[in-house]
């Protein structure tokens, strides 16, 4: 030991600092989380979201020891095994002695689990979810230790036994089950079969996250992470220097300044590295607003554009229609005004075109063009709206951060500025005028 005591110092400055790179990166993650507002399944965007709603699926996986419904399982067993060891060791007298002690321990012996692709819902829709890639951080729905009178002992187990079992076996499933809640932070994209989002894994995204905590457990949790990690590494950077004096039975108490110092500078450290993680969050936010801002304006510029063109397109199939019937009316007047045998009209050749115009075009109904594009109209609006909603939250937050003491001394460094709230009559870009009346 007193050979490697002069390293001790060196060692506990390099965990300290690798405890501190963990207690920063639990930081940032948290913050990531806070900063993030929740989105509705039918306002998400491409890009990084978090959502909120109950896990959903056609054709449900079945768990393979519980037996529940479910998008996600995972099964362990565990058999348990003791043992007697006898070793030799040399005495402080130098002489070679024996004893025994007892081991034991748990084994993995069998393992499994399963995901499929599944919806998320809320109380607006429905979005895709491919869990693969992703930390889940599921519930246990199975949890029973058995032993070889139980039927669950070779019925889910192995037939083959560890060495010095004392059989028995610990079964343990978590599972995301159906109609769980859920929380989740991802990336979304557009999907390859239809034009929809679904959020997967990107190497990109800062984040691939589905829990079955909420959002505040989850928070909370990397907190308490992160602190925690902050912690260990000023206890290791002070401990393995006491470690080395006491190794080396130098008096400690001699040493204490040295010992502030290191905690001193560990805290230093720690400090400047939180002034630079709370900037470059405030940074993050600043530019999320910006990004909300571009998404309400896309859905506008979506709005601007489609709606003259489903109203050209309606009014087009409205006086086709109209057209259609008054070439019917007419060719019925026809057939009525002339009596089969007598001169007049081919009554065969008006048959084949009245069936041949039936068949050209089939169920052509203004009304259902009418109600298509009232939903689009509706769709488009509600889009805009949660576009708006979505940036609203963001910069409220963004706004809450720079009056928030100490953030708000931070954000003086780069200049940062509130970022103002968008009212409804902000965004109105240009009125669309929705005409179908004829002469219009």
């Amino acid at each position: 030991m007193r050979d490697f005591a002069p390293f001790l110092p060196f060692l506990g400055v390099l965990i300290g600092l690798i405890c501190l790179v963990m207690a920063f990166r639990d930081g940032r993650r948290r913050r990531l989380i806070d900063n993030l507002p929740t989105s509705k399944t039918s306002g998400v965007f491409i890009g990084l979201v978090e959502l909120k709603g109950t896990a959903e699926s056609v054709q449900p996986l079945t768990s393979y020891l519980a037996g529940n419904a479910c998008v996600y399982y995972s099964w362990l067993v565990e058999e348990h095994w003791s043992r007697t060891v006898t070793e030799t060791y040399t005495d402080s007298n130098g002489k070679t002695q024996m004893r025994t002690r007892e081991e034991s321990g748990w084994t993995r012996v069998d393992q499994g689990d399963e995901m499929i692709p599944f919806y998320l819902q809320d109380d607006c829709g429905v979005i895709l979810v491919r869990p693969r890639g992703a930390k889940i951080e599921p519930v246990t729905v199975f949890d029973e230790t058995s032993t070889p009178l139980s039927p669950l002992y070779y019925g889910k187990g192995p037939a083959t036994s560890v060495a010095n079992s004392d059989h028995r076996r610990r079964f343990v499933e978590t599972a995301v089950p159906m109609h769980a809640e859920l929380f989740i932070v991802g990336q979304a994209r557009e999907r390859q079969d239809l034009v929809a989002p679904e959020i997967a894994a990107d190497a990109q995204a800062p984040m691939f996250l589905i829990s079955t905590r909420s959002e505040e457990q989850v928070s909370r949790g990397m907190k308490w992470g992160s602190r925690g990690w902050a912690i260990l590494g000023l206890l290791a950077a002070v401990g393995f220097s006491m470690g080395r004096d006491a190794a080396m039975n130098q008096d400690l108490a001699a040493h204490v300044a040295i010992y502030l110092a290191i905690g001193a500078g560990y805290l230093l450290a720690g400090a400047l590295a939180w002034v630079l993680m709370v900037y470059n969050c405030l940074v993050d936010v600043r530019n999320r607003v910006r990004q909300a801002w571009s998404l309400v304006d896309i859905q506008l510029k979506r709005r601007s554009d489609l709606i003259p063109n489903l109203v050209n397109c309606v009014k087009g199939y409205r006086d086709h229609e109209a057209q259609l019937q008054t070439e019917l009316a007419a060719l019925r007047s026809q057939l009525a005004a002339t009596p089969p045998g007598v001169a007049g009209p081919d009554h065969g050749a008006v048959s084949s075109r009245i069936i041949a115009m039936a068949e050209r075009y089939p169920e052509l109904k203004a009304s259902e063009a009418f109600l298509a594009l009232q939903k689009t109209l509706s769709d488009t609006e509600q889009r805009i709206a949660l576009a708006r909603s979505y940036f609203n939250d963001i910069a409220t937050h963004y706004n809450t951060r720079l009056e928030t003491v100490p953030e708000k001394f931070i954000a003086a460094l780069g200049a940062m500025k509130p970022q103002p709230l968008m009212a409804a009559n902000d965004f109105e870009r240009a009125p669309v005028t929705v005409a179908l009346a004829p002469g219009n």
